[in-house]
């Protein structure tokens, strides 16, 4: 059988013609950079977050450095955040000057664990960046109320959670990620749930003082042409990747339900193995950007599928506080043990709309033979 770990062609295929008659209208056009379906895009997509502004940028890393200067953050600040994630998301806090500092993940959402952060808030603390790691959102409801404590910006980390919600019992409000925090930074890399053809990204705020100044810092600080205001980079979004995203956003929920159908079969499948299946939380609305188990022998089982045409991946093998990038923090092995035990056991499985249910019983009774195979080799051993 063939396994696509996520299929793109299928999903091109599905909206095939919407796709080539919105990439063939900008190049009629020729209006390359910044024109109306970035424009269009950020409205739609401000719409469909409950956001009041939406930012275009060239990427989810950009989305998380111009979060990061539009509320100030700079040399001798400090950002905490988790280190069981992508790198680009302490990467940027370095490349401001800011020092990261890493607390430990809670054990079964995989996200940052609030009950971590307050000891970690120093007088130099400016902001806390959660992840929404997986397509599962952070307990954003107690990271508010440490922020607000201690006058703290929230910037959510949504790169891997477009669609995503949280549930706040004193409003009774269902929240989706990006209309949460003060900003949340998305990417539109090709393979998120929403993703471009390249690189693309979005911020999303409730505040016009911020989106303001946003809109400046992507195009180097510019109010009006030739008229820069403050110090900014190059990240603008191109009109051939928005009206590809504008094609795909009216999907996305129905995409995102196949996701949790897909999820919910895994689990019924995997749940007698010896393997831990995702956990959602309640009051979470999870969209399975990756969907991730852990199991002891994930070395052993990734060859394995392999070798039966199955593709994985491990997100992510070495947490940020041991890499040798960040070495200079002087973090140590043992420091956030359960980053560094997930890390060893976490991987992820094949995820998409695209998958049929055919590919998943084929992907579960495979791991099922595996370990039902290294069982044996541990018994007989």
């Amino acid at each position: 059988m063939n396994i696509e770990f996520i299929d793109l062609r299928r999903q091109y295929e599905s909206i095939k013609e919407d796709i080539n008659r919105a990439v063939a209208e900008v190049i009629r056009g020729g209006h390359f950079i910044m024109g109306e379906n970035v424009t269009r895009l950020e409205e739609e997509f401000a719409q469909y977050v409950g956001a009041r502004y939406a930012v275009a940028v060239a990427s989810g890393t950009d989305a998380l450095q111009l979060s990061l200067m539009a509320v100030g953050v700079g040399p001798g600040d400090e950002v905490i955040t988790t280190p069981f994630t992508f790198v680009a998301t302490a990467e940027v806090i370095a490349l401001l000057g800011a020092k990261p500092v890493f607390v430990d993940i809670d054990p079964r959402t995989y996200c940052i664990n609030p009950a971590q952060i307050e000891g970690a808030i120093t007088r130099r603390t400016k902001a806390i960046i959660p992840v929404h790691l997986y397509g599962q959102p952070a307990d954003m409801e107690s990271i508010l109320k440490i922020a607000q404590k201690y006058d703290l910006k929230v910037i959510e980390d949504a790169a891997q959670a477009h669609g995503a919600k949280c549930y706040f019992p004193e409003s009774g409000e269902w929240k989706a990620v990006g209309r949460i925090g003060h900003l949340a930074a998305f990417s539109f890399f090709p393979s998120k749930n929403l993703g471009a053809y390249g690189d693309g990204g979005m911020i999303t705020t409730d505040e016009e003082e911020l989106a303001e100044k946003l809109r400046m810092i992507r195009v180097h600080g510019s109010e009006a042409k030739y008229r820069h205001k403050i110090l900014g980079l190059n990240s603008r979004l191109d009109e051939l990747q928005a009206a590809v995203l504008r094609v795909k956003l009216p999907h996305l929920e129905q995409w995102n339900q196949k996701r949790r159908k897909n999820a919910a079969q895994y689990n019924n499948l995997l749940d007698s193995l010896e393997v831990i299946t995702p956990f959602c939380a309640p009051g979470r609305e999870h969209v399975y950007h990756q969907y991730s188990i852990r199991v002891k022998q994930r070395d052993y089982l990734r060859k394995q599928l392999h070798q039966q045409g199955i593709p994985t991946a491990v997100h992510y093998p070495i947490p940020l506080h041991r890499q040798e990038a960040f070495a200079y923090l002087g973090y140590k092995e043992g420091d956030l043990p359960v980053s560094e035990q997930t890390a060893r056991q976490i991987l992820s499985l094949p995820m998409s709309p695209e998958l049929e249910a055919e590919g998943i019983e084929y992907i579960a009774r495979k791991i099922a033979e595996a370990l039902e195979t290294a069982g044996s080799k541990r018994a007989g051993a």
